[in-house]
């Protein structure tokens, strides 16, 4: 990790302060809110289906967009939101941006014209069922004649 040093004539004291309180300040923490982040995924897998559960919060159903392609399921968000407030000495405009896309390579196994996705809460659920040949069967005993 490479470390910069604090000699007293930043052109942001506040913001180091900020962070730390020490004269050492790792890039990472100043830098922190302008990398890009794709959202935290769940992905787990039961005898008939597989699921995918991203946590996805503050973007709406509206803006969210699921679709497969060659077996690779896309899962895509955008979001803009402005403010603007103005008196009669200012006027103050604020904006957030916001957006992610994240894929995963689906198994020839699943039934895509099936899949289901809900939304709610911040969490959006997928479930992939499994085609009806790649769900495995309870062991059955066979008889000797």
């Amino acid at each position: 990790m490479t470390l910069l040093k604090d000699n007293g004539t930043s052109l942001f004291p506040a913001l180091t302060d900020f962070f730390e309180t020490e004269k050492w300040i790792s890039p990472e923490k100043i830098f922190r809110g302008f990398h890009a982040s794709l959202p935290a995924a769940n992905v787990s897998e039961t005898g008939n289906e597989y699921k995918i559960e991203l946590a996805v919060p503050g973007f709406k159903k509206e803006e969210m967009k699921v679709s497969l392609e060659n077996e690779v399921l896309t899962i895509s968000a955008e979001n803009k939101i402005e403010k603007e407030e103005k008196t009669k000495k200012f006027t103050r405009k604020e904006f957030s941006y916001g957006s992610f896309t994240r894929s995963f390579q689906l198994p020839k196994a699943v039934n895509s014209e099936k899949i289901e996705a809900k939304y709610e809460n911040g969490l959006l659920k997928l479930g992939i069922p499994k085609k009806e040949e790649a769900i495995h069967k309870a062991k059955k005993e066979i008889k000797i004649a």
